[in-house]
């Protein structure tokens, strides 16, 4: 685990009010969440930085604190999602002036979360009625995850520019409006202080992004033909909370990214690999700081799809399975050691050991949440075993399945060919992962190491020898995995092979490979 040193005191309580317990929280941060997507992570993550970087903050300080104030966009989000009648009224009205007045009338009404609900100041952006809704249905056509059912506060559309960013909002029946936690769960929040805290090229890392956040594209400036003018009523988000200074997988997602941005591909092509980035590395935070915790090595035993069982596919299948406990192991042990400590055997000692130990556990763990109305257990190790099943029942609700889910997500973690999760890469992923590190022609073994030194990703003999039992490794069957990997990135463009002992990983979109 990170030593000390880089180590964050705990933020005031009363901030996390409605938190029942801070396990969770001192291990990885607040917080993490199943439930968004990385295209959601992503979103989430650059209306942080957009608002910083607004503030002339973008990436400083480590983040400390972070304080950001991110968009609305009520009136965007009306038109665009809270609109259902906009094809109907373009249809019955022919004529401009009538469909206009129709449609203004309709939304005077219906329109959430705007006072007052005028929408006239469209009329003179468009040069009729007939292209306004045409352009309504291109922007609604590029929403992030269209096909999902959202209700309307909670879609969003691609990410243009600063134009296109806001808050994920819940829109009362009534009109009010209020933060929703529910698709910005606030990873986006820590992937931002994860950056924020890099050692690497933190400063490359803030011009690239100043970049992407300047909307200096056609697509952004026709959303602001959508937007009223002046300037938006906009609240302080705070209290995001990372508990490490520093982490080497916060240098790796910069590399990373930096990797990415340097190929200058054109339009918004690279922001997909960004997303698998971003929430590849969220995953891999997840699991390193677990590992280290427990003194355990961590790796991915990575099957490429065979068409019949393999002795590569068991492994990784238990492999899976292994990494999947690596979290609530993580949990049991961090507070196995606070119940081991001196100070809790002292204070188990005392005359008064309940009252002594339930106040370690309140200062460490704010748990009980309420200790004037605790009314449980009253022996120290009833306390402590009924923590621990607090503890791992609320770490399962959402933290716990953090690997499953971005797993899968990103395209590491599938069932293709069988019924059980193991880790077998997609297509997609593998190209996200050789634009990420491959800037010049490579030697496959040493793409192949370059992967394991990394990720530790296991695909070949020499990777698996390392982290292998000696009766679980067999030299024969990784080859061939290693063949097929050879095979499938050959069939991507990203492989040459030049004669029978000489494969090269290439960069297609690199410049200047040799």
């Amino acid at each position: 685990m990170a030593s000390p040193e880089t180590m964050l005191p705990l933020p005031p309580r009363e901030d996390y009010r409605d938190n029942s317990m801070w396990v969770d929280e001192q291990l990885w941060g607040h917080r993490l969440w199943d439930s968004e997507s990385p295209w959601l992570l992503f979103l989430e993550f650059l209306n942080v930085a957009e608002a910083s970087k607004r503030n002339g903050q973008l990436f400083a300080n480590g983040g400390h604190p972070l304080l950001f104030k991110p968009y609305k966009r009520l009136h965007l989000r009306n038109i665009l999602f809270n609109n259902e009648v906009l094809t109907r009224i373009s249809e019955r009205y022919p004529e401009n002036g009538s469909a206009w007045n129709a449609w203004l009338e309709w939304m005077s009404v219906n329109a959430k979360g705007v006072i007052p609900r005028d929408f006239t100041y469209l009329k003179g952006r468009f040069h009729s009625f007939q292209q306004f809704v045409s352009l309504v249905g291109i922007l609604r056509g590029s929403a992030v995850e269209s096909e999902t059912n959202k209700r309307w506060s909670s879609r969003f559309v691609f990410p243009f520019g600063p134009n296109a960013l806001y808050e994920d909002l819940n829109i009362s029946a009534a009109g009010k409006v209020s933060r929703e936690y529910i698709y910005f769960g606030r990873t986006g929040e820590l992937l931002y202080l994860m950056l924020c805290r890099s050692k690497k090229k933190k400063d490359e890392l803030a011009s690239r992004f100043a970049a992407m956040l300047s909307g200096n594209n056609q697509w952004n400036k026709l959303l602001a033909l959508f937007q009223p003018d002046g300037t938006e009523d906009v609240e302080t988000r705070a209290n995001s909370f990372l508990p490490y200074t520093g982490h080497p997988v916060f240098d790796l997602l910069t590399e990373d990214w930096l990797h990415v941005l340097s190929l200058e591909l054109p339009g918004f092509d690279a922001m997909p690999h960004l997303v698998t980035l971003g929430a590849f590395h969220v995953m891999l935070y997840q699991l390193r700081v677990s590992s280290e915790l427990l003194s355990k090595p961590l790796h991915f035993v990575c099957e490429v799809v065979a068409p019949k069982k393999t002795l590569v596919r068991e492994l990784s299948a238990f492999n899976y399975q292994e990494n999947s406990l690596l979290s609530q192991k993580a949990v049991e042990a961090y507070l196995a050691g606070i119940i081991s400590s001196e100070r809790w055997q002292l204070a188990r000692s005392q005359a008064s050991a309940f009252a002594a130990c339930k106040a370690i556990l309140e200062e460490q763990v704010r748990w009980p949440n309420d200790p004037e109305d605790y009314e449980g257990c009253s022996e120290p190790d009833a306390l402590a075993a009924e923590l621990r099943r607090a503890a791992i029942s609320r770490h399962k609700q959402h933290v716990a399945s953090v690997h499953r889910q971005y797993g899968r997500d990103v395209g590491l973690v599938s069932k293709r060919g069988t019924n059980r999760l193991r880790y077998a890469p997609t297509d997609a992923l593998l190209k996200t992962l050789v634009l990420a590190n491959v800037s010049r022609r490579m030697e496959y073994k040493e793409f192949l190491d370059l992967l394991f030194t990394r990720y530790g990703l296991v695909f070949g003999e020499r990777e698996a020898e390392q982290v292998l039992l000696h009766e679980d490794f067999e030299k024969k069957a990784f080859q061939t995995n290693s063949h097929r990997l050879e095979q499938r990135l050959s069939s991507l463009g990203m492989l040459r092979r030049l004669s029978d002992a000489c494969a090269y990983v290439q960069n297609p979109l690199a410049r200047g490979q040799s």
